[in-house]
């Protein structure tokens, strides 16, 4: 990478893909992980912080620490990598491409949270190009805080994109 760059983090796109960040998936990616989401957000009988959730969260650690491990793990973990020119699923530590979208290959991205992700401040990211369903990523830690991150690196990439090619047709 050039160490002479003008601005910080910005790469022409003739440079190579650079890594921007990387999300793991939160514990409500296993679908053990929702069911226990939802056990741990039972409000009853919420007399100041007693609540029967929170008793079932310190009961079911030993599980939470499985489904963490698994989450992990060297043949099993799985990242969210955002590159500037695409997001990336990665699994393993070898992080082998499982698969990847481009940023022109998507239009908005709509944030889901199901049943059971709430507890864990988690949901889908579904990424959409004219109203159809082009990609998913599940139990995203925070994912409105990643969705506007890939929104914006969408954006510098695609506004870069036209400028060169302005450039290249005025040539």
């Amino acid at each position: 990478m050039n160490r002479s760059q003008p601005i910080a983090g910005v790469v022409p796109l003739t440079e190579e893909e650079v890594h921007l960040t990387t999300v793991w998936p939160s514990l409500c990616y296993f679908a053990l992980g929702r069911w226990l989401g939802r056990l741990y957000a039972i409000r009853w009988p919420n007399l100041f912080i007693f609540r029967l959730g929170h008793c079932i969260a310190g009961l079911c650690i030993p599980i939470a620490l499985n489904l963490y491990l698994m989450r992990v793990g060297p043949v099993t973990a799985i990242r969210y990598v955002l590159t500037s020119r695409r997001i990336r699923v990665l699994r393993g530590m070898k992080q082998k491409e499982q698969k990847s979208l481009s940023f022109d290959r998507f239009d908005e991205i709509r944030v889901v949270v199901r049943e059971g992700q709430e507890w864990y401040h988690a949901g889908d990211l579904i990424f959409y190009q004219n109203n159809v369903e082009t990609f998913r990523l599940e139990a995203v830690s925070r994912p409105e805080i990643f969705r506007r991150t890939c929104l914006e690196a969408r954006t510098a990439y695609l506004a870069t994109k036209k400028a060169l090619e302005q450039q290249g047709s005025a040539a």
